[in-house]
């Protein structure tokens, strides 16, 4: 990469005030500079200098402390409290702590690192040292986006700008290179994304809607693509709507309706009026787009509620589906839908990741979806026609009263599950004998249902899910080695024990205290055998798992059974040199598998888990960095024991 001049100083008024000034060229290959790397999402980077056979020689290079000096920990907002009351994961299992949990992935574009903060912040440093070249702080309430900013490039009208989502439901563009609020971008730097068209015709809604950002927006030549954080409970609020908006003024370009209204294809799979005001069916995790043909690919969530569909009756699109639109105009394309009427919470939020795909006729531009059911979906990314074949198979009834369960759900013939999707006696855990008599004796007791995959939660028994609400594969989804052919998704083998009551008022609960998470609750660990959580290599072209490696330890296990694997959130990333890096498990650590065997090469341990994704970046000294945020937190209830962001290289 190139840059005029790496830093130049502008004296503001007559006081000794310098705000950094930054020049740019267009993002290096060294760089990072989009959540996924590339707009495809492969999160795999071209450098080298770090090594399966240096690997193990890393260190930190430097960290950066997040939270300001006079900081109290940020109080989890309305929308994290509510989404954890609809799961039905109850308040964090967390100590007191003086800091915040990010989920944030930071970017470095031409010499500058951009990260958000759980403490009101952006800020921009210097990716060789940690220095902080510019802050900027989210006026109001809203917490920015939890993981992480998008990076704009400029082009003949503006400069370079950081544009990012905050909490409470506004878009926030700043000055690439000062931090200042984006010149003409709605007022002061921001727009409302709380528009009045999200509810329809009840006012009382339009107050209590929840509606924001968790995860960073996508840009496309001069568009900012927006998905949401909406409600998974109750079931009316705003709609999930995807939307693009002018970089330069803010104004609204286009809007797609993720649940379709009338006349619109689609709308007949809602009975009824069960579309209106419908929550959910929103893009909160990340979307990805091919440039060179102008698509976007949304990953869309399920529909409110997501336990119960009887109000709902239908496959209810486009909920839990990939969905493709023309970039220019928002204008629907094809979709393919991962879950049909889903009451599982299966949620397709990874990144839909854009790989080129080898069959017979030669070369295919492909699209790959990894989601919490814990199977990987290959579609021709220009039709979303199949790759591999892709069965209808029948499941299980529903016997909750109202509820019409969707005969048949789409499964690949291959590969192979990467994550649990059944649950039978055998499969009890024998770990400890302990742990063994403790869940047969908690199956016993309420007298549990089994079996799956897709088995619909139960009503006159709690039902055992594989996977469970946190998949499988979670938002943090896939990773790929173009020049291997392979796709590492790291997932998580961890039930959850539901079963639907009903309140006084006639609406359906999971609220029994008795159920949950499928694990020793005191010392967590899970009920079914190890592994408990997984990292797994798959081979796109032929389709099948080529290695699968134990992801995370458990420490409190004596020591010649800790290797279990976690459960994790966060996500990959791949290297040319052959290298994979992930942290996400709840076990604190940050380590490097070599990409062709699966081996585990290096293992940092972190001052709290990492629930985020690394990145890879060449400095302007030379030298090949490794970054990571870790503080703990997540649906994983990890202790939040950090604010750090670390940043690796060779001695």
């Amino acid at each position: 990469m190139s840059i005029a001049s790496p830093l130049r100083w502008l004296v503001v008024g007559t006081a000794a005030a310098f705000v950094p000034l930054l020049s740019f060229s267009a993002p290096a290959n060294s760089d990072w500079p989009t959540y996924g790397h590339d707009p495809g999402g492969m999160r795999h980077s071209p450098l080298t200098q770090i090594t399966p056979a240096n690997v193990s020689t890393l260190q930190p290079a430097w960290t950066y402390h997040m939270r300001p000096a006079n900081a109290d920990a940020a109080a989890p907002s309305a929308a994290d409290t509510a989404q954890r009351a609809a799961e039905g994961v109850g308040p964090p299992r967390r100590r007191a702590s003086r800091f915040s949990a990010s989920q944030a992935t930071p970017l470095v574009v031409g010499g500058v690192m951009y990260l958000s903060t759980p403490y009101r912040k952006v800020v921009a440093l210097q990716p060789e040292t940690g220095k902080e070249l510019w802050s900027y702080d989210v006026p109001g309430p809203g917490q920015p986006s939890l993981r992480g900013v998008e990076y704009w490039p400029g082009d003949a009208k503006a400069a370079a700008r950081v544009v990012f989502g905050t909490r409470d439901g506004r878009l926030i563009a700043l000055d690439a290179a000062s931090g200042k609020p984006a010149a003409g971008f709605g007022a002061q730097g921001i727009i409302d994304l709380k528009t009045q068209d999200l509810v329809e015709g009840d006012a009382a809604l339009k107050v209590s809607a929840q509606y924001g950002l968790t995860s960073p927006p996508i840009v496309w030549r001069d568009l900012v693509i927006t998905g949401s954080a909406t409600q998974e409970y109750p079931q009316r609020g705003a709609y999930g709507d995807v939307r693009a908006w002018d970089i330069h003024t803010g104004a609204l370009r286009w809007s797609f309706h993720t649940v379709p209204r009338p006349g619109e294809p689609g709308h007949d799979t809602w009975q009824g009026d069960s579309w209106q005001n419908r929550s959910g069916v929103n893009v909160w995790g990340f979307m990805t787009v091919d440039a060179a043909r102008g698509m976007v690919y949304l990953p869309v969530a399920a529909p409110a509620w997501d336990r119960y569909g009887g109000d709902r009756v239908g496959a209810n699109l486009y909920g839990t589906s990939i969905v493709a639109l023309d970039a220019r105009t928002g204008r629907h394309l094809w979709h393919f839908q991962v879950v049909h009427h889903d009451i599982w919470d299966f949620d397709t939020q990874a990144p839909p990741l854009l790989f080129d795909w080898k069959g017979k006729g030669g070369s295919v531009p492909a699209v790959a979806i990894v989601s919490k059911s814990g199977m990987l979906f290959m579609l021709d990314r220009r039709n979303g026609k199949p790759l591999i074949p892709i069965e209808e198979r029948a499941v299980a009834a529903s016997d909750v009263p109202g509820e019409q369960a969707w005969p048949t759900q789409p499964m690949p013939v291959r590969p192979a599950p990467f994550a649990r999707t059944t649950f039978s006696m055998t499969d009890v855990a024998t770990v400890t004998p302990e742990l063994e008599q403790y869940c047969r004796n908690w199956i016993s007791s309420l007298d549990m249902r089994m079996g799956g995959p897709f088995l619909p939660v139960g009503w006159h028994k709690p039902t055992i899910n594989f996977p469970g609400r946190l998949g499988g594969a979670n938002w943090g989804g896939a990773s790929y080695n173009p020049a291997l052919g392979l796709l590492f998704v790291n997932s998580s083998d961890f039930g959850h024990v539901e079963q639907l009551g009903q309140r006084e008022d006639g609406s359906f609960t999971t609220a029994d205290p008795s159920t949950g998470r499928f694990q020793e609750r005191d010392k967590r660990w899970p009920c079914q055998q190890p592994p408990w959580g997984s990292l797994t290599a798959i081979d796109v072209h032929k389709g099948q798992i080529v290695w699968r490696s134990n992801l995370g330890v458990t420490d409190n296990l004596p020591a010649a059974l800790q290797d279990t694997g976690r459960p994790n959130i966060g996500g990959s990333i791949s290297t040319a040199s052959g290298l994979i890096f992930v942290a996400a498990t709840d076990d604190a650590r940050l380590r490097a598998f070599d990409a062709r065997s699966g081996q585990s090469l290096w293992t940092w341990k972190l001052e709290a888990s990492a629930h985020a994704t690394p990145i890879t970046y060449q400095g302007r000294d030379g030298r090949q960095y490794v970054a990571i945020v870790a503080t703990g937190g997540s649906f994983l209830d990890s202790p939040i024991d950090s604010d750090a962001l670390t940043v690796f290289a060779l001695p």
